[in-house]
Order: structure tokens, then sequence, then C-alpha cells
């Protein structure tokens, strides 16, 4: 079990990916502001292995607002209520679920498991790297490379 921000979802669905996630997680739990933000567009059914929590709007809570968008808030914060992981891409919220001590995943990082445990092809990883940054999503060159490398070393 794991629990989800937005964008890795977006992307993944847009691209008709989503069931990667199943294959690697049981159940994925998200926030109420996650769910408004994936589905915002109409194009987006909720799968059965992701499930919707309501999180407490606790002092962590109204800190993180202050600081992150309402959806990556209420994701750290059912997360840690949870004790669960955390899939996350943007960096200020992964630096500060790290410091609180959630476990984070990105989209590479999911990309990463599914080659493992062979779910996906290395062409099948190239294809989705690229059609995501075609769509917007945004890694660094650094980043893409230190990933490619570590695949190769697979």
């Amino acid at each position: 079990m794991i629990v989800s921000n937005s964008t890795t979802l977006i992307i993944l669905n847009d691209l008709g990916k989503l069931h990667l996630l199943n294959r690697l997680f049981e159940k994925i739990f998200i926030p109420q502001k996650v769910f408004e933000e994936v589905s915002y567009k109409n194009s987006f059914s909720l799968p059965s292995f992701i499930q919707v929590k309501n999180i407490q709007k606790s002092e962590l809570y109204i800190f993180l607002t202050k600081i992150l968008d309402e959806g990556e808030s209420e994701a750290i914060v059912l997360a840690k209520e949870l004790t669960l992981p955390l899939i996350i891409d943007e960096k200020k919220g992964r630096k500060i679920a790290k410091n609180l001590g959630i476990s984070i995943i990105g989209l590479l990082g999911v990309l990463y498991l599914c080659y493992s445990k062979k779910i996906v092809t290395r062409n099948d990883i190239d294809t989705i790297i690229e059609e995501a940054l075609e769509r917007g999503y945004r890694i660094s060159n650094k980043l893409l490379q230190e990933f490619f490398d570590t695949l190769d070393e697979q």
C-alpha cells in the first residue's frame, strides 16, 4: 500500500499506463484534494485499487499549506497518518516528506520498480518518458541521465 500525490497519477493516466501502479501496489490511497486534481478533466475514473481517504486538518496540514499546494499538503499528511510511503514528484514536497520521515518515490522510481519486476521493458520506459516529456512533465537532464545509468547497470 502507498499514498499518492497527483502528478504521477495524472501522467500515467494520460499515457494510458495507470495500470502499472496496480501491478506494484495492491491499494493506493489519495486524499480528497488529490482526487479533485486528477479528476478535473473528467477523463479520470477512479480505479478500484485507488481509494480516497479524508485527512485530519491538523497543525501539520495548516503549516504545510503555507508552503505547498493543498494536494501535496494533504498527501503528505495522509502518508504520515497512515505511516505509508508516498508517490510525489515535486522537489519541495519530496524534501519536506523526507524530513518528516516519509519514504518517497516518484515517477522514475515507479518506472524503475516496474522494470526491475519485468512489468515493462527498457523500450517501454523510453516511450513512457518521451511521451511524458512531450506532455510537459519536467525532469532534469541530470536526473534522467542518472536514471538511465541505473537502468543500464541492471
